[in-house]
């Protein structure tokens, strides 16, 4: 939340939520939240969903991926968008990152669109976007659609332009943590009528809003976002921009408290984008880097390779079944990368304890 007064209003809405439940036809929240994403980002279309992961394959199913499809996704991702893809029956085909700290390279992404190609979905970590204009003119020569990821990156902007809204999708979470929460949600834009009514019939088992249930066509599944999540995620949306310039000030604020330190190397955005300020991100030059990573999370700064374990998806354990192919440097470039994510409830103060551990422990770091 906001603050004391977006803590408020959210008891105020849940308060008359819970009060009409149950309601067979309880949407007015979930449709408000819609109507109020779709107008914050300048698309046509926003369809309100249970979680980020969801959202992924809401999208991707609405754009009809199926069996016997590729989707091309970066390698350097967490495991959940491997898991919306294989959720379709489409084989996730990675793409490995470019020497240097380019998350996506996309000589390789060129080299491996087929015939069986139908999308590509890149992914927006910690709020970046990389180069997406060379993306979607690949896209486009080859006749493909692009489905973004953008669950980490709400509010960040690409020359002016909001991720999510480059491509034919965008999708997002509303998980604790993120620029906007309500605990557990997510939703998609796009600004194609058809691929929204094509979510928002997906999404509810396949009866499209105001249809009657004699009007199922296709299969769907429940992937609703409940009403009182949607009450909290409508008093969040309210502060977004507020949000926005808090998370960049304490990204700042915990880059530069942690100075220069041998063997972390800054990797600040390209001048093209604008970050939402996610997380702050650094490359680590020294022996056992995964280790540091890890040693650091113990210390009590919070990461996403110490904390949540992030590794490249070609490296995931739980991927091993679907046979992927391998990505050396984006497995690389997860083992180096600090993903340090900062919140509201974060303090300035703690912000710069973390400061100091990242700078004592990175100095005196001898792996065994």
């Amino acid at each position: 939340m906001t603050g004391a007064s977006g803590t408020a209003e959210a008891m105020r809405l849940l308060g008359d939520v819970l009060a009409s439940m149950p309601d067979p036809a309880g949407t007015a929240q979930c449709r408000a939240l819609e109507a109020e994403l779709a107008a914050a980002s300048g698309t046509g279309h926003a369809v309100a969903v249970s979680s980020g992961t969801a959202a992924l394959h809401t999208a991707l199913a609405a754009c009809g991926i199926g069996a016997g499809d590729e989707v091309l996704i970066p390698a350097f991702t967490v495991v959940m968008t491997v898991a919306a893809v294989a959720a379709t029956g489409a084989r996730p085909v990675l793409v490995d990152a470019a020497p240097g700290g380019q998350f996506t390279d996309l000589d390789d992404l060129a080299a491996k669109i087929t015939a069986r190609s139908r999308a590509i979905l890149p992914v927006h970590f910690a709020g970046r976007t990389g180069d997406m204009d060379a993306l979607l003119e690949l896209a486009a020569s080859r006749g493909l659609p692009v489905i973004e990821d953008a669950c980490q990156a709400q509010g960040s902007r690409y020359r002016g332009r909001l991720a999510g809204t480059l491509g034919l999708a965008g999708c997002f979470s509303l998980k604790d943590g993120k620029i906007i929460s309500c605990g557990e949600g997510g939703y998609l834009l796009t600004s194609d009528p058809a691929i929204a009514a094509r979510a928002a019939a997906f999404r509810n088992h396949g009866l499209a809003p105001g249809a009657r249930p004699q009007a199922r066509t296709a299969l769907g599944l429940n992937y609703r976002l409940a009403e009182p999540l949607a009450a909290i995620a409508r008093t969040d949306l309210a502060g977004l921009d507020e949000a926005i310039a808090r998370r960049r000030r304490q990204t700042q604020l915990l880059s530069s408290l942690t100075g220069t330190v041998d063997g972390l190397d800054p990797l600040p955005a390209p001048l093209d984008e604008q970050s939402n300020g996610y997380a702050a991100l650094w490359l680590i030059s020294r022996g056992k880097p995964r280790g540091l990573s890890e040693h650091l999370a113990a210390c009590g700064v919070p990461n996403s390779t110490g904390s949540f374990g992030f590794r490249a998806a070609s490296a995931e354990p739980a991927c091993r079944n679907l046979r992927l192919n391998a990505c050396p440097h984006a497995e690389a470039a997860a083992d180096r990368i600090l993903a340090v994510p900062v919140t509201s409830r974060i303090s300035d103060e703690q912000i710069a304890g973390m400061a100091a551990i990242i700078r004592r422990e990175a100095q005196r770091w001898e792996p065994c």
